[in-house]
């Protein structure tokens, strides 16, 4: 419904040099809608209405027609008049009356200007002077605008002036320019701290997709440029963004909306901030409402109390709302005063009288959100009152114009240097004295403490409301708060009441969760999700990078937290170790036996040319066992040298004695060439080639462990995680292959010559070194491609190399000896049932014990040999044989013996 401001209310301001006497306004001349005389005037300028209508078609200069009676601003003025006659009442200023003029710009930054130009004219006309430094003003301070646009132009008109102006909602950051707007206040804070508080709301519930649709003027342009240099510092990406013109009757505002509305449709941002006025939100959501179209609402402070978009019609199916305001609190009586709503005798206020004519009188048929059938037809419009303003305006809103109101109270205090009784100043005071006094003004009102900083704003803070479902209409919780000096958002999580439970997602990409790191794309809030690499970890969701795990822990790839490495050795407890320990000891054992062994039976000739030899490979082979207990349990650089130093001097002693007893057997083979023979006889010094084999070895050890030594290093598992091997090191490897390729080649040098010269003794030489060597072979290449598992590949070679030994060299020494014995016995029982000579039936005769029959085969004679006569124990013989008879049946055989047949 359209209201008009009455078109004859032109104000005539004259200002008289006398002391007291009272400015008055002449409706056939005056602009203004209402009116109070005073000592002191103050001007309001109050956009009561919101429209002008027609202003595309305007011609004449002071062609207005206000359209839209708008309650919140109507409200804020009255709040502005009831505080004033409360100081008036209250003699806070004695002897001073404060008066007050409003006027009506419509929400029109042309029309404001006039309302200024108005106020500040002297009989009819505004002075024009080269200093304005005496130049008393019949205002002496603005209230308002409500809009930064209007604010602007008006600040910049009475900054000429230096007339303080203060403004209760206009928070646009250009404001606090005082280069430009010298004489412009606000008891808000400035929209740089909203913005803050808006990106950190966003922060808060970690939405970082959103869109934003702002007003094309000087509250909406300066406020997007903020949101988005706040909103990058918190990683909060823009998905769309999105203009609306800054005035109503602009020709296609309704297209443009629905243009906008199809943006919001089509945009993957579940939240959407509206940097608008409450019209235009009101005109956009019905938009939305057509298609059932939710998301996140965030409102700015323009309209995040409006009543006009609260109560609109299915409001409820727009999605949540939340918003910040400025801190607000009740004004003291100012119900009441709604209650009485009256105007006071040589008071005017056409606003009063409009709204009532509005509310209780609809005999024109004329219908508005501010009427109802009980309302209307009344009698007397103007001498009735009801509670509607109560419910249909936030009243704790208009909080801050009692503010505004006491702030020029003390400022004029201040100046007229008032005390209890009386102020002694004079009231026809230029009015750049009260800027400079507002500027360091420090004054209490209701408990509280108030001042303006170095850009003439507040910074008290905001408070973060939530739209919640009452009935058909949306009501405002406070459910946070912003305070500027901690730069925090508080937000009372048990106050909202999300529909599934939990906060809603707007996010161009899914969070990520622990354990992942962000690989951003183009748009830092787009992105994919990547594992945390090995040593890298992150404990929280959507962590733009993983954090390095500090000193002593590790973590494996996709991991959330870092753990303590775990240090692997082969320790004592293990089940390798405790097999490693049972095989050494029996390895140990079986060479103490098979010397104990050879020892009982060194006079027999398999054993008593062989003994020294042989024990020294026992020896040698004990000190091979013992160097593989010596990789057992956590290892040291000392262990490091030992296990090595050990293995390689007892298994080169023992390969050293057996390399004796190959060269032993390629002599005897040489027996077909018998100068050949004699020169490797010459050679034949079993224990000087032992001393200098074992010479040779003990030489690359020392250069090894001086030049290269051995250390202990701690390397990551590959097979098992979180584990550090604890290894001994071989240095450049050098040494160590040196020491192995020395006992290698004296191997192939014992097989070699076993194998040129082989018989029954040679069998066991050729295959303990193949078990050597292949055990080795089999060593190498685990050894340089397992690193984790290099100790028990070693200890395995070792193992088997030295079992090798013992099950080819020694256990057959057991056998025959144990089988000859026997069969030897068997052969004695039969030579004492042999024909004697007839003298005695014990007695052996020549010809039976030289019919003694060989085996035809020569190898299979050498054998026989070996194993029967050349181990008979004849003693037992001497007593009935004659010993001419024995010696010589026992030197043919020997000779036979030693008669080998070159095949051989």
């Amino acid at each position: 419904m359209a209201f008009t401001v009455s078109a004859a209310c032109f104000c005539v301001l004259g200002i008289t040099l006398i002391p007291g006497l009272w400015v008055r306004c002449d409706d056939s001349e005056s602009l203004c809608g209402a009116y109070a005389p005073g000592d002191i005037m103050i001007g309001i300028l109050g956009s009561v209405h919101s429209k002008v209508k027609d202003l595309q078609e305007r011609i004449l200069p002071d062609e207005y027609t206000c359209t839209d009676f708008d309650l919140i601003p109507f409200v804020q003025s009255l709040a502005a008049i009831h505080t004033i006659e409360l100081i008036n009442d209250s003699g806070f200023l004695p002897g001073i009356r404060l008066g007050y003029q409003m006027c009506d710009p419509c929400v029109y930054g042309t029309k404001a200007l006039q309302c200024v130009e108005q106020m500040l004219s002297i009989n009819g006309s505004l002075p024009v002077h080269a200093n304005y430094s005496n130049f008393s003003a019949p205002v002496k301070a603005f209230l308002g605008e409500r809009y930064s646009e209007l604010s602007i132009p008006v600040a910049k008109l009475l900054s000429l002036y230096m007339i303080p102006q203060i403004s209760c909602t206009s928070s646009s950051p250009a404001l606090s320019d005082k280069l430009r707007y010298a004489s412009f206040f606000r008891v808000i804070p400035s929209d740089i701290y909203q913005t803050q508080a808006l990106a950190k709301l966003l922060r808060h519930f970690k939405w970082d997709w959103v869109g934003v649709v702002s007003i094309d003027d000087d509250y909406g342009k300066p406020a997007l440029e903020k949101f988005l240099l706040d909103s990058s510092k918190e990683d909060i990406c823009i998905d769309f963004q999105e203009l609306l013109p800054n005035y109503l009757g602009f020709l296609n505002i309704e297209q443009r909306i629905k243009e906008v509305a199809n943006r919001i449709r089509l945009s993957s941002a579940k939240v959407v901030l509206l940097i608008l006025r409450p019209e235009l939100v009101e005109m956009l959501f019905k938009e939305m409402i057509k298609t059932n179209t939710t998301r996140i609402w965030i409102a700015s402070d323009a309209w995040s109390m409006a009543r006009l978009v609260m109560k609109m019609k299915d409001i409820n199916k727009v999605g949540d709302i939340f918003g910040f305001t400025f801190i607000t609190w009740n004004i003291p009586g100012f119900e009441d005063y709604l209650l009485n709503l009256t105007i006071s005798p040589g008071v005017r206020n056409e606003f009063i009288r409009e709204y009532k004519q509005i509310r209780f009188n609809c005999s024109s048929g004329q219908q508005s959100e501010h009427t109802s059938p009980s309302a209307c037809n009344v009698t007397d419009p103007q001498e009735v009152n009801d509670d509607y303003l109560l419910h249909a305006v936030h009243l704790t809103k208009a909080y801050s114009q009692r503010v505004a109101v006491y702030a020029i109270a003390h400022a004029i205090k201040n100046l007229l240097q008032c005390n209890n009784t009386a102020c002694s100043g004079d009231t026809n005071f230029p009015p750049w004295k009260l800027v400079s006094i507002l500027r360091k003004l420090t004054f209490n009102l209701d408990n509280e403490t108030y001042s303006f900083n170095e850009y003439g704003d507040f910074e008290n803070g905001y408070d973060l409301i939530m739209w919640k479902k009452s009935d058909d209409e949306r009501l405002p919780e406070v459910v946070g708060r912003y305070l500027i000096k901690n730069g925090n958002v508080e937000v009372h999580e048990d106050k909202i009441p999300w529909s599934n439970s939990s906060v809603p997602l707007s996010r161009c990409s899914e969070p990520c969760p622990p354990g992942n790191e962000k690989n951003i794309s183009s748009i830092s809030c787009c992105y994919t999700c990547t594992n945390c690499s090995e040593g890298y970890y992150s404990d929280k969701w959507d962590q733009p990078v993983c954090k390095k795990c500090p000193n002593g822990s590790w973590s494996l790839p996709g991991s959330s937290q870092c753990q303590e490495w775990k240090i692997w050795f082969l320790e004592w407890s293990s089940a390798y170790s405790i097999v490693v320990m049972v095989g050494t000891i029996i390895g140990i054992l079986l060479l103490v036996f098979s010397l104990i062994f050879f020892i009982q039976h060194r006079e027999i000739p398999l054993i008593r040319g062989i003994l020294l030899i042989s024990c020294l490979m026992k020896l040698g082979l004990m000190v091979s066992f013992g160097s593989v207990i010596v990789f057992l349990g956590r290892p040291n650089i000392h262990l490091c040298r030992a296990q090595q130093a050990m293995y390689a001097l007892g298994f080169t002693l023992c390969v050293a004695c057996i390399l004796v007893k190959a060269f032993y057997t390629l002599v005897a083979y040489m027996a077909y060439n018998p100068d050949r023979q004699r020169a490797l006889r010459k050679l034949d010094k079993p224990l000087v080639i032992i001393i200098i084999l074992i010479l040779g070895q003990a030489l690359i050890c020392i250069f090894w462990l001086i030049f290269d030594p051995l250390d202990v290093q701690e390397t990551p598992s590959k097979t098992q995680p979180l584990t550090l091997n604890l290894l001994c090191t071989q240095g450049s490897m050098y040494g160590f292959g040196a020491m192995h390729v020395y006992i290698a080649l004296l191997a192939v040098i014992c097989f070699i010559m076993a194998f040129k010269g082989r018989d029954n003794e040679t069998d066991p030489i050729v295959f303990s070194m193949l078990i050597h060597l292949f055990a080795w072979l089999c060593f190498i290449p685990v050894f340089i491609t397992q690193e984790e598992l290099r100790p028990i590949v070693q200890i395995s070679a070792i193992m088997v190399s030295s079992y090798g030994v013992i099950f080819c060299h020694f256990t057959p020494k057991w056998y025959k000896i144990l089988s000859e014995k026997a069969d030897t016995r068997k052969t004695a029982k039969s030579l004492g049932s042999l024909p004697t000579d007839g003298q005695d039936s014990g007695v052996v005769s020549r010809r039976s014990l030289e019919s003694i029959s060989l085996p035809s085969q020569p190898r299979a004679r050498f054998s026989f040999v070996e194993s029967n006569i050349s181990d008979w124990d004849c003693s037992s013989l001497y007593s009935e044989v004659p010993s001419s008879i024995i010696s010589n049946s026992v030197a043919r055989l020997r000779r036979v013996s030693r008669q080998r047949p070159r095949s051989l």
